[in-house]
């Protein structure tokens, strides 16, 4: 059985959460294999999957495509689905409709970007039993648009922000929250401040669990390579020469050989030969 919010909870102070993102079956499976926690379809699939600038141009439609597909390749792992910008942000009930279709599409819980300004919305999604995973921080949905790709709370103002919007995403029921590139002195203090897990990102190893995207992981993303991402694999280049080998095989007939063909029977053959004469 996938796990489930209550048991993501418990494991807050007792054993680290691992998250990875996911936008399809085959590397969902894979993934769930590995023995992750949790399957983040996140909105970053609009980049890496779509070729988009950023995440601001991911729709629900697609994001309830890539929610199917993942939901279909887990076996243990939680799957969160995240809500694309403007999903929730004009009201309380487009972000319950819209929370909705990601759990019809296969999602455990659903994940907004904000804090103290989207605490109502958190509620209320909450209060009709839907769980919600909180991301403050840097928020790749609307930071971008008010300062670039910048690490957050460098400042003693703007650290004491963030950990006013950690109190209110746990007071509003959230079961966890991601913080993005967030000075590691921050991350602590707010990990300790607050009784739900902190998922880090760019935000040190003092969090609850660590999340990455699953195409830096295995260096198959060459366009942004973030400083926080651990590079396990680098399948790009690896890629690249198998598809070259491909075409050169072709090119020079090597591919497909006989091992790759199928033959008719002798017998058959000759009957073909005579009909066709």
């Amino acid at each position: 059985m996938p796990k489930s919010a209550r048991e993501i909870l418990s494991m807050k102070g007792t054993k680290k959460i691992s998250v990875i993102t996911a936008y399809d079956f085959t590397t969902a499976q894979l993934c769930d294999k590995g023995g992750v926690d949790i399957l983040l379809v996140g909105d970053s699939g609009g980049m890496v999957m779509l070729g988009y600038e950023n995440t601001i141009p991911v729709t629900m439609e697609q994001m309830c495509f890539f929610t199917q597909a993942v939901s279909r390749g887990r076996q243990n792992a939680m799957v969160v689905a995240d809500m694309p910008f403007m999903s929730y942000q004009a009201s309380k009930s487009q972000a319950i409709e819209n929370a909705g279709r990601l759990v019809k599409a296969g999602a455990d819980a659903v994940k907004l970007e904000g804090g103290v300004e989207i605490k109502d919305t958190v509620k209320s999604i909450v209060e009709i039993g839907i769980p919600v995973m909180g991301h403050i921080g840097f928020q790749p949905q609307t930071t971008t648009l008010q300062e670039g790709y910048k690490v957050q709370a460098k400042t003693k103002d703007t650290a004491l922000v963030l950990i006013q919007n950690a109190k209110a995403l746990e007071e509003a029921g959230a079961f966890g929250i991601v913080l993005e590139m967030v000075t590691r002195e921050v991350s602590k203090i707010i990990t300790e401040s607050v009784a739900i897990p902190t998922i880090g990102i760019g935000s040190g190893p003092d969090c609850d669990g660590q999340v990455l995207v699953v195409h830096d992981i295995l260096g198959l993303y060459e366009k942004i390579k973030p400083k926080f991402a651990k590079r396990y694999l680098e399948l790009s280049a690896d890629i690249v020469k198998a598809v070259t080998a491909y075409r050169n095989d072709v090119i020079s007939g090597k591919f497909p050989s006989q091992e790759h063909s199928f033959s008719m029977e002798k017998t058959e053959l000759e009957r073909l030969k005579k009909e066709i004469a």
